[in-house]
Formats: C-alpha cells, structure tokens, sequence
C-alpha cells in the first residue's frame, strides 16, 4: 500500500483507495439530522420527510449544513435508504416518532408490480441535490452517494417497516428462494441504476448501507448479503472503476472478514462491536477500514469518548482507515460533541 504523502487528493479518496494517513479523514453517519439545530429549522420547510428528500433545494441545504459546522473531509447527500422501495412504486410513509411504514409485500405477485423501468427518471431529484452540493462544497472536501444493499431494503418492504426478528423476510428466503431472489435481482438492478445515477451527478464515493446483515447465518449471509454486493461492485467498477465502494454489513460479526474479501468493496465500515484488534488482522490487512466509535459515546462526550476515539485511530492507523461512528449520530447528540470529536480525531491528543 502506498506510504503517506505518496499521493495528493481528497484525503477520504486516498484513505479509500489504500493510502496509510498520518491523520485519518473523518465523517460521519448521520452528521446530517435532528441533531442540529439548523437542520429541525429546515426540516419544517417540507411536509413530509420524502418530500424533503426529494427537494434538491432542501436536501442539499441539508447535505452542506454540517461541513459548514464540522468542516468533515466528506459530505454525504442527504436522502434515505427507502427512497428506492418508493421509487419503485411501494407505498412509503414516514410517520412522526414511529418510523417508515410499508405496504408490505406479500408474494411473488407484488413482486412483479415494482416499476424497475421508473426508477432513473424518478431518482433524478437524488440527481440533482448531488450537482448542488458538488457545486459548493470546498475543494478538498469529497462527496459520498449511497444506498441501502438488496437484503436491508428487502427487509423493509417486506416487513412493512422495521423489525425484531426479520421473521417475515427470512421465511420467504427460506421457503422460496427462488421468488426471493427475483426480489433481490431488482433490487441489484435498481440500487445500481440509482448509484451510477448518483456517480454521473457528483459522487466521488458510494457507501452501500446492509445494515441488517447481521441477522442471517453464514450461508444465507453469503448469499443474499455478499452475492448482491459483489454485483452491484463488479457493475459500478466496469463503468467508474475509479470510484471506491464502502460497505457497511452491520452486526456481521466474523463475518466481515469474509464480507471484505468477497463483496468486491474497496472498504468496509465497522460497527461498534468489532474488536480493534481483530479488525486490524482480519479486515485492515484486505480493505480499507472504516469505523467505529459507538454513537452513545459521541452522545456522552467527555473523557469517556476521548478515551474511546484515542484507542480506535491507535489501533488502526497502521493501516488504511477513515475515522467514523459504528452507527449514525443518535438525535439527542450535543453539537459541540462533535466539535469535540472532530478535534480530537485531527489533534495530537487522539495520538498515542
């Protein structure tokens, strides 16, 4: 892997593409959201949350309030994982303190109902809040697309929303994977029209969010979590091959060893309950790492998430590494937590 300095660039591009950093570039999930003040102001513009994600002149707004805060080394466009399932023609709602809710499917017969042909044209507002923001954002600051991966979308649309055990969605798997697979074959489809459509607009980096991967066993994780990202990957390499891919298979235990040698990712983003350690042996010496300071410590602040940060950039600055959260910024966060975070990841005191 090339040393430090053996590049110029973006620094979360070079972290990305392998380069070993002496400081490592940070972002976070979720740095766009109800934490900030002056995103609940513009929140209140749109009537709806899908209506909001679907307003480049809000979404981008939204995307480039916490660069102007933070001044992290990426921004990520502001939009949500079911804007697909909704693209596709299912019924998506958001409701206030309950989360999304679904009109689940049912069989194979709604399968056949998704409108794969509509989801370019409809994702062109996604398109066109990407433009904005590539437009203003400082030079040195890189701009991530994304989207939900195949089986966490499936779970949603499914299920009809979240849920506990996924029993839904693992049962159709089970007993007729033949069906489910035509769900996850659209899905493939889709999710990569939608990134390379995001990629044409702007994005420099995409990051694939599975962030229910952790639910399946091995066989079934290899499957319907590896197969449709390598997929995705191998489709975004053949037409952008300079554009790295994160992926983000959260709760995948031992597994993300596996996950980074396989999914065809150029990095994968770690969750909090992956040991530095093991990360560094297992993961960091395949891809690009990312992670993983659990969200409740950034909420807590203070010298228990000093301690925390200090040990995670210890562990994996060795090796090829972008600073992040293991999960998106919970909304009761302090503001000046992350203002705190993001000097002490630059600062010598999250050195050892």
């Amino acid at each position: 892997m090339p040393e430090t300095g053996s590049s110029t660039g973006k620094l979360l591009l070079r972290a990305l593409k392998g380069e070993k950093l002496a400081v490592p570039p940070i972002w976070l999930m979720r740095q766009a959201g109800r934490y900030l003040p002056e995103y609940r102001a513009l929140r209140a513009k749109a009537p709806d949350f899908l209506t909001f994600c679907l307003t480049p002149e809000l979404a981008s707004e939204a995307t480039l309030q916490p660069i102007r805060r933070f001044s992290f080394d990426a921004a990520i466009v502001f939009s949500d994982i079911l804007v697909v399932p909704h693209v596709l023609g299912q019924r998506v709602e958001f409701r206030e303190g309950e989360g999304p809710a679904l009109a689940p499917l049912v069989d194979e017969r709604d399968i056949g109902k998704l409108e794969l042909a509509r989801v370019a044209e409809r994702t062109r507002p996604v398109q066109e809040t990407l433009r904005q923001v590539r437009a203003a954002l400082p030079r040195e600051v890189a701009l991530i697309g994304f989207a939900g991966a195949p089986w966490t979308v499936a779970t949603y649309m499914i299920e009809g929303g979240s849920s506990r055990d996924f029993a839904r969605t693992k049962r159709w798997a089970y007993a007729d994977p033949r069906s489910f697979a035509a769900l996850i074959d659209c899905l493939v489809s889709a999710t990569t029209s939608y990134l390379l459509g995001q990629i044409e607009a702007g994005a420099e980096a995409i990051q694939l969010f599975d962030s229910w991967a952790g639910v399946l066993p091995e066989t079934e994780f290899r499957r319907w979590i590896i197969e449709p990202t390598r997929r995705i990957a191998s489709a975004i390499r053949a037409r952008h091959p300079a554009v790295p891919l994160i992926g983000f298979p959260r709760g995948a235990g031992v597994l993300y060893e596996t996950y980074a040698g396989a999914a065809g990712v150029d990095a994968v983003s770690l969750d909090s309950t992956v040991p530095l350690a093991w990360a560094r042996e297992h993961v960091q010496t395949r891809r690009a790492v990312q992670g993983n300071l659990d969200p409740v410590l950034l909420l807590t602040g203070g010298s228990a998430m000093a301690v925390a940060a200090r040990a995670i950039v210890t562990a994996l600055r060795t090796g090829p590494f972008v600073f992040n959260l293991g999960h998106g910024i919970l909304p009761e966060t302090p503001p000046e937590h992350v203002t705190a975070l993001v000097e002490l990841v630059r600062g010598g005191s999250a050195r050892a």
